[in-house]
């Protein structure tokens, strides 16, 4: 099997670790590159990563942190725009390897003994981290939720997560119409959006009509993911999949708002 094909399955999953990791499509991505690269010169490399999504996100891994501390000592590792420089600003205020262990047990749902091993640290460390990772990003200010969910236990389910987290639900959607209904009275702090509606609208409409009045935090919350994992247009930094665990949106939504934003930082 070539390494292209080994891959192929996996990468836009960690294209999506990648983005949540930086902050940025554009650093994100480059950082894949990066890590391809490497196992193209690198016999060895390449014959680890015909081994599944493990491999290849340890590699991944690897690079990543070893450019993580060099952008940490301000030495740039990439090019960085303004925006992106502000997000790996925040970043540097969270310890590396806890924030790596949250979103490889959480967005990337692997078990704490594959996330130990991605890492480079023993299984027992994994939940530690995690839990460390939890308290220091959960600093963003209470605020307000719009809702963009055309089946009715979902969102209810979407409403009791938000509301345990110390937030305020302004509206619930489940059509395009509804939602500039809702934001017509309020600007939401933050959208939690599925991208197919009850009436066939579309939930990524109905989030540029938000976009248009300014930045906003958006999480999509989707059984198709690979609808937005495309690499034709600038992709959401936030997407979990459908069925989701209430863990993984809790993740998302710290670091949604931890960043302030969820546009693609190109």
């Amino acid at each position: 099997m070539s390494l292209g094909a080994a891959v192929a399955a996996h990468l836009p999953f960690l294209r999506r670790y990648a983005r949540a990791l930086t902050g940025s499509q554009a650093t994100g991505d480059a950082f894949v590159q990066a890590t391809l690269e490497a196992a193209l010169a690198d016999e060895e490399l390449s014959n680890s990563l015909r081994g599944g999504r493990v491999p290849l996100y340890r590699a991944f891994n690897k690079l990543w942190s070893s450019a993580y501390l060099e952008i940490g000592n301000e030495e740039q590792a990439l090019p960085s725009a303004a925006h992106e420089a502000a997000a790996q600003g925040q970043l540097r205020r969270i310890t590396p390897m806890n924030r790596q262990a949250l979103l490889l047990t959480t967005v990337e749902d692997f078990s704490p003994g594959e996330a130990a091993q991605i890492m480079g640290v023993q299984e027992n460390d994994v939940n530690r981290l995690v839990q460390e990772a939890v308290a220091e990003i959960d600093r963003e200010s209470s605020t307000n939720v719009l809702i963009i969910e055309d089946e009715p236990l979902i969102s209810m389910q979407l409403e009791d997560l938000v509301r345990s987290l110390g937030h305020d639900i302004c509206g619930t959607a489940a059509t395009r119409t509804q939602a500039q209904e809702v934001v017509a009275k309020e600007t939401p702090g933050l959208v939690l959006a599925d991208i197919q509606l009850a009436d066939g609208s579309s939930g990524l409409d109905a989030v540029d009509d938000i976009l248009a009045i300014g930045s906003v935090p958006v999480i999509f919350i989707t059984a198709y993911p690979e609808r937005l994992l495309t690499g034709d247009r600038p992709e959401p930094t936030y997407l979990v999949t459908k069925p989701f665990q209430e863990d993984t949106v809790r993740a998302a939504i710290s670091q949604a708002l931890f960043f302030g934003s969820s546009r693609p930082l190109d």
